[in-house]
């Protein structure tokens, strides 16, 4: 079952107050992911001195400090020593090696958000040990401008204040839906890899009308804006993407000539597949 907790704007004033009970936030990992959740928790008022990012690239964490002055080093153990609440941001694929060192540092005060794609919160727990609360997320990138679309689920000894503080959090930069852990691979299939899939269709799109003649920079322009433009109107409207389209498709017209070379060109079965391929191979790196 789906919970939907809404856009950030919409509640405001509850988020203002769990951020105020969220005072000190450590993150394992220092990438894009960890810089678009510090960049929305400074903006919804927590304090950057009192984040603490943990990263083994020198150059990373000088940009981290220089450019939202939170406090950034190589130690995960002092992280994990020194916050309540733990944001895990490092690859798969490096999960043993990022969370064997900290093991000892955690206990049953503490709370690991992991964003691992693929990831069982049951592995993350068999790591630490059994006890210990862990919520497993999938983020996508269009966080970095506040536009991200995360699903979230809990582990087996998070409690009910865990999921909606890391709901919270990820609330403040997009979105966040709670799903069962087994939908998470799906999540990652669709909005997790998702941005990809609509950043090549503004190229193709593009690249079509610099067919047609238009100058590269105006077609992409008006790619960009086609897609951001549609999105939004599912978004604020109650109507089924089919029905819009339908209103765009006038009989024996443009569009639904365009329409017809999609379906014939398989667009719409492509991206079914791909969020199956995305899905599954989540489940592989599980």
């Amino acid at each position: 079952m789906i919970r939907r907790y809404g856009l950030a704007k919409t509640i405001d004033c509850e988020r203002v107050i769990v951020m105020q009970q969220i005072d000190e936030i450590g993150f394992i990992g220092g990438g894009n992911m960890a810089e678009a959740l510090i960049r929305g928790l400074i903006a919804s008022g927590v304090d950057a001195a009192r984040i603490t990012v943990a990263e083994l690239m020198p150059k990373r964490r000088l940009f981290l400090e220089e450019n939202y002055g939170v406090v950034a080093t190589e130690c995960s153990a002092d992280v994990v020593a020194a916050h309540s609440i733990i944001i895990l941001a490092v690859k798969p694929q490096v999960l043993e090696v990022a969370l064997q060192p900290v093991v000892a540092e955690f206990t049953d005060q503490k709370c690991l958000i992991s964003i691992l794609a693929g990831v069982a919160t049951a592995k993350i727990e068999a790591i630490l040990g059994d006890g210990h609360r862990v919520i497993r997320v999938m983020p996508n990138t269009p966080a970095l401008i506040g536009s991200g679309a995360a699903g979230l689920c809990a582990g087996a000894y998070s409690t009910a204040e865990d999921l909606q503080r890391a709901c919270t959090l990820f609330e403040c930069v997009g979105v966040a839906e709670v799903v069962a852990e087994p939908l998470l691979d799906a999540v990652t299939g669709l909005s997790g890899s998702g941005p990809a899939y609509v950043y090549l269709m503004i190229e193709a799109l593009a690249d079509g009308g610099v067919l047609e003649g238009l100058p590269r920079e105006t077609a992409l322009m008006l790619a960009a804006k086609t897609v951001a433009g549609a999105a939004q109107m599912v978004l604020d409207g109650d109507e089924h993407p089919a029905v819009l389209k339908d209103r765009v498709c006038s009989p024996a017209g443009t569009t639904i000539a365009a329409v017809k070379a999609l379906e014939e060109g398989g667009v719409r079965a492509a991206l079914i597949e791909a969020v199956h391929r995305s899905a599954k191979r989540s489940r592989e790196l599980g």
